[in-house]
C-alpha cells in the first residue's frame, strides 16, 4: 500500500481517539475496538485535485464532528482514518481494497473515483461483506447490474449529469451534438446517458467517439468536429479532471467556438475551473452536485476545509465528508460497526446535511438522491473572490435529478 508523509507522520492514517465506548461504555460492539474509515482514490494523477488527499481531510473533519457531537456517548471508542492510491486502475483498486479490508481492518471504503475502479471495489465489498460508499464515480452500474447489499452510491451519477446538462443545452437550441468520451466504464456510461437525454430533448448525436484514457492530446477529435455533416452545434466532452482541462485548452486553441461549435461539459469540478481560469470556460453550463458558495451553510463548512487545506472544496470533498459522517451516525444508531447492522441503518435514511439537501438513500438500490444544480461559469470580471467561479442557474430537486425508479437489473 502506498504511504505518504502527512502532517509529519509516515503512516497510512492517523489514529483519532474518541472519548467513550459503545453501549454501556464498554465498546464491545465495535470490532477490534476501533472503527476504521478508508479513503481509496487517485492521490497523484488526473483526479488528485478533484478528490485526492484532501478527501482524507474531509473525512477527518467528519470524525471530529462526530466526536464533538457525541463525546463520551460515542459508540466508537477509537476511529482510524487510512488511505491508499488506486492509480485509476481497476486491478490496483481491487488489490488495494482487499488490503484495506483485510490488513487495515477497514470497516468502510469511501470515495473511489474512476468508474472501472469503483466497480472493482464493489465486487470486493460484496465478497467480503464490508461497506463501500462510493462518492467519486459516475457509473449507474453501481445501482444497476453491479449493485449489491454492501455498496452505496453516494455522490452523483451519469443520469443526473445527462438529464441536467444534456437536456437543458438541447432544449436551449443546441440540437446537434458531437460527443467525445474516455474509453472506459465512466465514459461509456456517460455516452449512453447523454445520447439518450439529447435525443429525448429533441436533439441528434451526429457522432460519438471514444478517446484514450488518460490522454493529453485530443487534436484528432477536436479538428474533426467542424468537418462533420451535419456540423454539430455543440461538442459534448465527457472527460473529467486533468483530461477535461486538456480538452478545454485545446478547444480554445483551435477556436472551435468561432467555428460555430459550442462546448458542453459532462462533468466539471471546481478544481478544473480553477486550473483553467474562469475565462477559459466562461458561459459554460453544467450540472454540479454541490457548490461551496451556494449558501451560508455550505460556505461555513468550506471555510473549515480551507483552513485545513488552503483550498476551497470540490463537490467530491463535500460528499466524502457527508458519507463518512452518515456512516458514523449509522454506527451510532446501530450500536455497532457490524456491516449488516450498518446497512439496515443506512437503507431508507433521510439526509439533509451540508451536502445532501433533500436527500434519501433508496433502500431498493442504495442510491443517494439529493438536490443538484445547473451552474454557469462566470467570466473573471464577475468573480468577487478566489474560487467564486460559479453561478447557480437552477436547483434541480432530488426527485427530478436522479432516475425516478430503481433499475430492474439491481437485486440486492
Amino acid at each position: 500500500m502506498r504511504l505518504w508523509r502527512w502532517g509529519g507522520l509516515m503512516a497510512a492514517g492517523v489514529l483519532l481517539a474518541g472519548c467513550g465506548g459503545g453501549p454501556g461504555g464498554s465498546g464491545g460492539a465495535i470490532s477490534d475496538g476501533k472503527v476504521v474509515l478508508a479513503v481509496l482514490n487517485d492521490q497523484t494523477a488526473i483526479y488528485a485535485d478533484v478528490s485526492g488527499r484532501n478527501s482524507v481531510e474531509s473525512v477527518r473533519l467528519a470524525v471530529a464532528d462526530y466526536q464533538a457531537k457525541y463525546g463520551d456517548k460515542a459508540v466508537a471508542k477509537k476511529i482510524e482514518v487510512v488511505a491508499a492510491d488506486h492509480q485509476n486502475k481497476p486491478d490496483v483498486a481491487n488489490t488495494q481494497a482487499q488490503q484495506l479490508y483485510d490488513r487495515q481492518r477497514a470497516d468502510v471504503i469511501l470515495d473511489v473515483p474512476t468508474s472501472s475502479a469503483a466497480l472493482a471495489v464493489a465486487t470486493v465489498a460484496k465478497n467480503k461483506k464490508k461497506i463501500f460508499m462510493d462518492v467519486g464515480a459516475a457509473t449507474t452500474e453501481l445501482e444497476g447490474k453491479s449493485c449489491n447489499k454492501y455498496t452505496f452510491h453516494y455522490g452523483y451519477n451519469s443520469y443526473m449529469l445527462a438529464h441536467g446538462t444534456g437536456t437543458v443545452v438541447t432544449q436551449g437550441g443546441a440540437k446537434t451534438w458531437y460527443i467525445v468520451y474516455p474509453d472506459y466504464a465512466f465514459g461509456q456510461d456517460m455516452n449512453r446517458t447523454f445520447s439518450a437525454a439529447v435525443k429525448a430533448a429533441g436533439g441528434t448525436v451526429v457522432k460519438s467517439d471514444p478517446t484514450p484514457f488518460p490522454n493529453d492530446n485530443f487534436s484528432t477529435f477536436l479538428l474533426k468536429a467542424p468537418t462533420l455533416n451535419p456540423k454539430p452545434q455543440v461538442l459534448g466532452t465527457m472527460q473529467a479532471g486533468g483530461d477535461l482541462v486538456n480538452v478545454v485548452k485545446q478547444y480554445n486553441e483551435y477556436k472551435l467556438r468561432d467555428k460555430g461549435v459550442g462546448l458542453a461539459a459532462g462533468l466539471v469540478f471546481l478544481s478544473d475551473v480553477h486550473s483553467l481560469g474562469p475565462d477559459a470556460m466562461a458561459g459554460t453550463q453544467y450540472t454540479d452536485f454541490w457548490y461551496w458558495n451556494f449558501d451560508q451553510r455550505n460556505r461555513a463548512w468550506a471555510d473549515r476545509f480551507q483552513a485545513k487545506t488552503g483550498k476551497r472544496p470540490t463537490a467530491s470533498h463535500a460528499g466524502n465528508y457527508s458519507a463518512a459522517l452518515q456512516y458514523l451516525e449509522a454506527v451510532q444508531r446501530g450500536g455497532t460497526d457490524d456491516s449488516d447492522t450498518v446497512v439496515k441503518q443506512l437503507e431508507g435514511r433521510k439526509i439533509d446535511d451540508m451536502f445532501a439537501r433533500g436527500g434519501s438513500i433508496r433502500a431498493k438500490d442504495h442510491l443517494l438522491i439529493h438536490d443538484s444544480y445547473l451552474v454557469q461559469v462566470k467570466p473573471s470580471s464577475e468573480v468577487k473572490e478566489p474560487y467564486d467561479y460559479l453561478k447557480v442557474v437552477k436547483t434541480i430537486p432530488a426527485v427530478e435529478a436522479f432516475q425516478p425508479q430503481p433499475d430492474s437489473a439491481c437485486a440486492l
